[in-house]
């Protein structure tokens, strides 16, 4: 049903569409990362979809960069990530369909810092490439007038907090809820640095547009599946836990992780990192905004076309 690549040797693979995507017999997912708690509400749309005749399989790549290349170069349908620079540079129409979460991130630090300006020319740990966090550090730079140092990258905020607490690292940016959790437990060691708000997208589903024409059904299947998981979700963080199946990958999690799932999407939801709309034209205004000032776009945000990177049909679909 899935398997694990951790090779950059996808990074060599021509994005070059040759043939016309063909009607899938599977739908193939490059997630950006392995299961983990913050993929629990994301599987629980795959088991509904599954029961509405969706058949698919899934690859964890070690990065965002793998699954955007994976489904530049046809070998992936569906990726997660914020792939705006290539879909702005690659000739593969590539668009996205869905919001799954939100840029609701947070600069933490060892106490040798106090206020983001503190951070010029000081290293930083963050989660990919190109990625969410790159795109943060791109506008802080901007915003506050200043120039990180080394960046390094380490996938997942929980890894970033372990080598924050193991003193391997003296600034990150990592999620709501493994911010609150440094909080919670190491309130007298480290600081939350003061942030603007961000509505824009950090993860997104996206596929290529003529594939998705060619799997209507298919496409239409999983997004009123997640639709209907991300409003039943802000309604009640917990059903998250309720329908995570105990056998399936998310099941398979440490028990420490899964005892944590209610609180964890409480956090989420009270924090606004899901909407419960699945982003749609806000999230893609926002997203245009975002990204220019990210270095991710090029061009003015207010003369951008929305539907040159977003395709809305499954999700006005889902919202009726």
């Amino acid at each position: 049903m899935f398997m694990i690549l951790r090779s950059c040797a996808l990074a060599s693979f021509a994005l070059v569409l040759a043939l016309a995507p063909a009607k899938a017999d599977k739908i193939r997912i490059a997630l950006a990362e392995t299961p983990s708690d913050e993929l629990a509400a994301f599987f629980v749309a795959l088991d509904r979809a599954k029961a509405n005749g969706l058949d698919y399989e899934w690859t964890a790549f070690s990065d965002e960069e793998l699954a955007i290349q994976a489904v530049l170069s046809g070998q992936m349908d569906i990726g997660f990530g914020t792939p705006y620079a290539a879909m702005q540079k690659s000739k593969a129409p590539i668009r996205i369909i869905f919001q799954l979460s939100k840029l609701k991130f947070f600069p933490v630090t060892s106490k040798k810092y106090g206020e983001l300006k503190d951070l010029d020319g000081e290293p930083i740990l963050l989660h990919s490439r190109g990625g969410g966090t790159d795109s943060i550090a791109n506008v802080i730079e901007d915003k506050v007038g200043i120039t990180f140092g080394q960046r390094s990258y380490v996938p997942g905020s929980a890894n970033r907090v372990v080598a924050l607490v193991s003193g391997q690292a003296d600034a990150t940016i990592i999620d709501l809820s493994n911010k609150n959790k440094v909080l919670r437990q190491h309130a007298d060691k480290f600081n939350v640095l003061p942030m603007f708000e961000v509505e824009a997208s950090d993860e997104a589903l996206f596929a290529n547009l003529d594939w998705i024409k060619a799997n209507e059904k298919d496409v239409q299947i999983f997004v009123d599946a997640l639709a209907g998981v991300w409003r039943d979700m802000n309604e009640d963080p917990t059903m998250v836990s309720q329908e995570t199946d105990p056998n399936g990958p998310i099941g398979q999690l440490p028990k420490e992780i899964l005892d944590e799932l209610d609180g964890f999407y409480k956090d989420a939801i009270d924090g606004g990192l899901y909407d419960a709309a699945g982003g749609g034209r806000k999230a893609a205004a926002a997203d245009m905004e975002w990204y220019s000032a990210a270095g991710q776009l090029d061009g003015d945000p207010a003369s951008l076309n929305i539907e040159d990177f977003w395709y809305l049909a499954p999700l006005d679909a889902a919202s009726k």
